[in-house]
Parts: structure tokens; C-alpha cells; sequence
């Protein structure tokens, strides 16, 4: 039960004067609010402000707009400078910038004098024939090392895949290994003295547990490879010998292959390489260039290289 005032009826100037007493009450308590509410509204807004911020009148604003005044740290001034020089189409000019400019720009590559010397004996617009261009390589060698032979074959699609027995050897010694126990045993040690290897079928269940070490080198054995044979010793003597298997990059129908090295016999790698574009086949060969390791690329002619 609230508070109970207590009013003398029947005497109006008591009456009246008791009425104006509690007006005068009524608006004290709500001018003690309304103070109270002002300083409890500037002691928030004080707690709010930092030493970095404050609210300033800007022109062209209502009466109750503000607009924030926010301290901006020296390097964060440099950083939007730099932002206006490149919207506006000037490059920053700061000392870093550069710094940082020198550092990506790289140098054009320059071939030596050797280099540049032995493309000029190579006519451009010439299309050699196989002879011809193994003599020019020789011709215009400069390296101090016996360099390989190489071919380099644009074809109609990707995907393209074969095997080829050249009648010479590449002059690359290729270690081939027939698989037994003992081998399993090496290559669980992870040891693997080989290039290329062979299997019977018959151990082909023992392999699987290494199919994730041999996969990922390229010597898990295969069928569609040719690596897995009810007779390895005769695969195993092909490869030997200088049997290849050939195909176009993943992505790209290009196919790069050694042939043999530039200190074999002419004879030997027309021979060759005459005997790798027949694997290809004309068909699918768009162009062919050779090259040695350290020479500029030959142009060949198709359609006297079958």
C-alpha cells in the first residue's frame, strides 16, 4: 500500500494551497529525474569517447548529427596517400615501394656466345631431313660433354601411347630386375636398384601390398606396360636391349624421347629415330624437331623421315 497524504476539504484557501504544494512536489521529483537521466547519459557517452575519438558539428548536418573525429596512426596516412597516387594514375614514390620494384624485376634471359653462334648454323626456314640434321648437330656442337639426342614431336591429340624396339642402343644404361623374394625384400627396405621391373604373374599378390611405393616412381608393374609376363626373362632382355615406351604429356600432345647420344654412329641414330616416327606414325606427327641437349631445335621433314 503506497503512501497516504491526507487533505483538509472544506477550507479552500488550505485547500488550494495544499493543491499547489504537491504541484510543486510533482515537478521537483521529475526535474530530479530528468537531471539524473542527463548525468547518467554524459557519464556513458564520457566512458565511451578514447583519447582518439570525438564527436565534432560539421556543417550541412542536423541538429543531432555528429560526425567522428578518429585519430589516424602516420603510417596508416601513408598507406591511403599511396592508394590515391594509384587511383590516380600515379605510381607511390616511397622508398620501400621501389625497393620492392627492383626485386620483381627480372632479367630477360640471354643465351652465351656458343649458343648464339651454332643457332646461326641452323637455317630456320629450312626443313632437314633425319641424315642431314644428325650431321648438322654434330657440326654445330660446342658442349665439352657427350650430349644426347632428342625428338621432339607435336601430334593431332593427347593420349597417344606406344612401345618401340629401337635396332640400336640409346647409349642410357637401363637397369631391369626380375621380381623374387629377394627383391620384394629390398624394396620393403626401401631400396630400388632398378629402372625398369618385370614379374611373373604368380607375384603379382605379394607386389600389391607395395603397389603405394612403387606406384607413385612409375615402376609398379603392368600389363598394359608390358612389365607383367608369364615369361620375363624374354621382356626382361627386350628392355634391355633398348625397348621404349613412349607417350604424349598429360596435358599437352607433345612427345619428347632420347634417342641415343650424339658420339654414336650417324648411321646408328637416323636409324633411330626413323624407327621412333614410325611408332608414332605420319598419322598422328603434325611436326618433329630434334635437337641435342645443349642446341638449338631442327625442323624435320615429314615427308622424308618415312
Amino acid at each position: 500500500m503506497g503512501k497516504i497524504r491526507t487533505r483538509i476539504l472544506g477550507l479552500e484557501d488550505v485547500e488550494e494551497k495544499q493543491k499547489k504544494e504537491q504541484k510543486e512536489k510533482i515537478l521537483q521529483k521529475k526535474a530530479r529525474e530528468a537531471a539524473s537521466v542527463k548525468a547518467s547519459s554524459f557519464a556513458k557517452a564520457t566512458k565511451d569517447k578514447t583519447a582518439s575519438q570525438r564527436k565534432i558539428r560539421a556543417q550541412g548536418l542536423k541538429g543531432g548529427q555528429r560526425m567522428a573525429e578518429v585519430e589516424v596512426k602516420e603510417a596508416d596516412i601513408k598507406k591511403m596517400e599511396k592508394a590515391k597516387k594509384i587511383m590516380e594514375g600515379k605510381p607511390p614514390s616511397t622508398e620501400a615501394t621501389v625497393g620492392k620494384a627492383k626485386k620483381l624485376k627480372t632479367k630477360a634471359r640471354v643465351r652465351g656466345q656458343s649458343y648464339q653462334k651454332a643457332k646461326k648454323g641452323v637455317d630456320k626456314n629450312k626443313k632437314y631431313t633425319v641424315a642431314e640434321a644428325i650431321k648438322l648437330l654434330k657440326k654445330i656442337k660446342y658442349s665439352s660433354f657427350d650430349e644426347s639426342v632428342e625428338l621432339h614431336l607435336n601430334v593431332d591429340k593427347t593420349g597417344l601411347k606406344g612401345e618401340v624396339d629401337l635396332p640400336h642402343s640409346t647409349g642410357k644404361t637401363v637397369r631391369v630386375k626380375i621380381v623374387d623374394d629377394k627383391i620384394i625384400e629390398d624394396i620393403g627396405k626401401g631400396k630400388f636398384d632398378f629402372d625398369i621391373l618385370i614379374t611373373h604373374p604368380s607375384h603379382m599378390p605379394k607386389l600389391a601390398r607395395l603397389a603405394k611405393v612403387l606406384g607413385p616412381k612409375g615402376l609398379m608393374p603392368n600389363p598394359k606396360a608390358g612389365t607383367v609376363s608369364p615369361k620375363p626373362e624374354e621382356v626382361a632382355k627386350k628392355f634391355e636391349k633398348g625397348m621404349l615406351r613412349w607417350k604424349t604429356e598429360p596435358k599437352f600432345p607433345i612427345i619428347h624421347q632420347m634417342i641415343g647420344k650424339l658420339s654414336a654412329e650417324d648411321k646408328a641414330l637416323v636409324e633411330n629415330a626413323e624407327k621412333f616416327l614410325q611408332s608414332v606414325s605420319k598419322a598422328h606427327t603434325l611436326s618433329a624437331f630434334i635437337k641435342s641437349t645443349m642446341s638449338p631445335s631442327i625442323k624435320l621433314d615429314l615427308e622424308k623421315s618415312w
